[in-house]
């Protein structure tokens, strides 16, 4: 295609984006000055309707994408603070209009303990990678699997998924990637071997997240409105999450590596590996190595033996490693804010729907209680897995959850005959990890489909088996775990 081709291509597109964002400007200001009785909501106040405006704009401003997922959420904070908060501008102000957010309580979005634990997973990303204990590890890890294909295949399923239990799954899956090229040396051209391999690392990071809260931002969102002692006060904990949801990776990582088998067959049987890669020797990787081991000991060991939380916990290697100079000002940049924008905005959402009072009175006023749970179950986990496949999983649970938590709550003991309101809150977080079948799914598609080795027929026939045998999977055991009520 010709530059001219591609500048007028650039231009049509972002007028499309621009279309799509007055229009969404106006439907936003259309609900926000319907008349009151519209919504069939008694009781409800002008505040609240604001708060319904802005959650439908942001639910067509992550649909369509027209601005980035992070500037949506962005814009919500700020729409929030200048209407609906008690510092607003004087004309959203008045008497009679319902109870006005504290902006602090907004802008606090941003600093919300389940931030802490986003931050310590760049931050340990960042350590791993500067000081080569990624390398290291990933080379000492695909050891034991030898040099038959099939095994080689297995190691970078595993090794893989476990990287991506607590690092980023995109950082994972371009780390991952770049250790395949001396393996691709040893293989066939036009063998699926290559394929199979290349496939394995998408597959295994979107999987591995499920593992522990820190896994992927969906988990995050998650554990935020299961703990909330304003909300649900499960009080999940880093140990529990990981008893549950690591065999259950462990279980699909084993199933993948089957389907990829048998989709795409290795034609050479064994493979002579040699993973390179730079580690740096000397006392900060000492540091690092202690530093990983005490942090994933005191998120597993329970907080009634240790003290101290998990969002706690999270802040030792941040302050570890700026200490000692592990990581510098400079790393800071390598972290994914806009990730942590976009959650943000998320919190925000569900902060505006509880603290305006808009939940309690949509428990009153929709009938909530004569929802067949099933239903809400299924329901909710083929919308999340559906728009997952199309927008980021992030935005889509910022989406659901806080939706998902009113209606939980108002169901109550209900939901008993499907394993409690964590089936339904954790199977949202297993359907987000399970929409993977598209290269626009998932950063770890994309990345994988970016090396030109994969079909979009490729990634759609093993991201779409992976994908549904783990929703099945994953709420089986969540139904399972509910009815011994292990997370109380």
């Amino acid at each position: 295609m010709s530059e001219n081709n591609l500048n007028v291509l650039s231009s049509t597109i972002e007028m499309k984006k621009v279309w799509q964002l007055l229009a969404i400007a106006l439907i936003t200001i259309g609900v926000w000055n319907l008349p009151i009785t519209f919504f069939g909501i008694d009781g409800l106040t002008i505040v609240q309707q604001r708060i319904i405006a802005i959650f439908v704009f942001a639910t067509l401003a992550w649909l369509t994408e027209c601005i980035p997922a992070w500037a949506t959420s962005l814009a919500i904070m700020m729409i929030m603070c200048v209407t609906v908060s008690e510092n607003s501008f004087t004309i959203f102000k008045g008497d009679g209009i319902g109870e006005l957010l504290k902006s602090k309580a907004i802008m606090a979005s941003f600093a919300d303990p389940i931030i802490m634990l986003f931050l310590a997973g760049f931050i340990l990303a960042i350590a791993a990678s500067k000081s080569g204990l990624d390398t290291l590890l990933a080379r000492n890890m695909i050891r034991p699997f030898g040099k038959k294909s099939e095994n080689v295949l297995l190691g970078f399923l595993f090794i893989t998924g476990i990287f991506s239990m607590f690092i980023s799954n995109t950082a994972t899956a371009a780390l991952m990637l770049t250790f395949l090229a001396p393996v691709f040396a040893a293989l066939p051209a036009n063998g699926k071997g290559r394929i199979a391999l290349t496939m394995s690392i998408p597959l295994a990071a979107n999987l591995g997240g499920m593992g522990t809260p820190i896994g992927t931002p969906p988990n995050m969102i998650a554990l935020k409105f299961l703990n909330d002692p304003e909300g649900l006060n499960l009080g999940i904990s880093f140990g529990q999450w990981m008893m549950i949801m690591t065999p259950l990776v462990i279980i699909l990582l084993l199933i993948c590596w089957r389907i990829l088998l048998y989709f795409f067959p290795f034609s050479k049987k064994t493979i002579e590996l040699n993973i390179d890669g730079e580690v740096h020797k000397g006392w900060r990787m000492y540091i690092v190595i202690a530093t990983f081991i005490i942090t994933i000991l005191l998120w597993i060991i329970p907080e009634k033996i240790t003290g101290i939380n998990t969002n706690t916990v999270a802040m030792i290697p941040m302050g570890v490693f700026a200490i000692t100079g592990v990581i510098s000002a400079k790393d800071l940049q390598q972290i994914d804010w806009s990730v942590i924008w976009m959650v943000a905005g998320g919190f925000a959402l569900g902060l505006g729907m509880n603290s305006s009072g808009l939940a309690d009175v949509a428990i009153e006023s929709i009938p909530f209680g004569n929802w067949s749970p099933i239903m809400i179950l299924i329901v909710s986990g083929l919308i999340c897995y559906f728009l997952s496949n199309f927008i980021s999983n992030t935005a889509t649970a910022a989406l659901l959850m806080p939706i998902l938590a009113v209606v939980c709550r108002a169901m109550g003991d209900k939901l008993g005959v499907i394993g409690g309101t964590s089936t339904i809150l954790l199977g949202v977080a297993i359907a987000a990890s399970s929409a993977m079948c598209l290269p626009i799914s998932t950063p770890p598609n994309a990345i994988a489909y970016s090396t030109g080795l994969i079909q979009q027929k490729d990634m759609l026939k093993t991201g779409l088996l992976c994908g549904l045998i783990s929703l099945a999977l994953g709420y089986g055991l969540l139904f399972i775990v509910g009815e011994f009520h292990f997370f109380g």
